[in-house]
């Protein structure tokens, strides 16, 4: 991803227009298994979708007799389908509850807070990548400008400081997400199995706050969920339900909402969703 687009690897987002030069290289990336993966859409009238079997599959609006002639010409096999395996599905997109990180959103989060009922910002730019930030009254305005388009958010609590307490509270095996703010302010994440432990422990030993999240869907609950619009304002992201799994059998810290924080209901009723990328 180096090098491929100009803002460097966060220009890779949800919604990003990219001219056919780097679609063609994310198309390679994707055949080579070299870690990126998108689906490459114009809405309506051609997409191009890359399978876990380095299958192909583009999709178009016209017929493409010509390209297919040659493909068979250099030896390849196309085959034609009703539809890409990879595309969205309206049926899956209908059952995903979908707030919109409006004007109103972030008018709650600022009361959240300054109530000390919410401290920070996961923002899933992609599915598998995410950015944290420790939100105060006057950080959450450059938070949000610095945001990427279609970007997931989903609001936590503060971290703990008691850095004893959450070390302590690691399960003898399994995955869990450890999440740390350091002495320079940034909040920092990592995935970490039982073998992983050790040296989790020791990042999170020299932090100033900590907590350890599950990273089992139905467990990991934020105090709400959002997703960002474009930059013109308009809500496109499209959604599906996420597919996170995860193989942990012990039980992780994971925040949870007070039954007397006292924000709207859509605070401890968002669900979590998967943007497509």
């Amino acid at each position: 991803m180096d090098g491929l687009f100009p803002a460097g690897p966060t220009g890779f987002h949800d919604g990003t227009e990219v001219p056919l030069e780097i679609g063609l290289q994310l198309v390679r990336a994707m055949l080579r298994d070299n870690g990126a993966w998108c689906r490459l859409e114009a809405e309506g009238a051609f997409a191009v979708h890359v399978g876990w079997d380095q299958y192909l599959y583009i999709s178009s609006s016209r017929p493409c007799e010509e390209a297919l002639a040659h493909a068979r010409e250099l030896g390849l096999f196309p085959e034609r389908l009703d539809a890409s395996p990879y595309a969205f599905e309206a049926e899956e997109e209908e059952q995903v509850t979908q707030r919109p990180g409006d004007d109103d959103f972030w008018a709650d989060l600022h009361r959240a807070v300054a109530t000390g009922q919410a401290g920070m910002l996961e923002e899933t730019y992609l599915e598998g990548s995410s950015r944290w930030h420790h939100l105060t009254s006057d950080t959450i305005d450059p938070v949000r400008a610095g945001l990427a388009p279609r970007a997931r958010l989903a609001v936590w609590p503060s971290l703990s400081t008691d850095i004893d307490a959450v070390l302590g509270a690691l399960p003898a095996d399994g995955l869990v997400e450890g999440v740390w703010q350091d002495d320079d302010g940034n909040i920092r994440s990592a995935l970490a199995d039982e073998d992983e432990f050790p040296e989790l422990a020791a990042r999170m030993s020299r932090a100033h706050a900590a907590a350890l999240l599950s990273v089992y869907a139905g467990e990991r609950v934020p105090l709400c969920t959002a997703v960002l619009p474009d930059n013109d304002g308009v809500l496109r992201a499209r959604c599906e339900p996420s597919r996170r799994r995860a193989t942990a059998t012990g039980q992780c810290v994971s925040p949870r909402v007070s039954a007397s924080t006292g924000l709207p209901d859509w605070w401890s009723t968002g669900h979590r969703v998967a943007i497509g990328r």
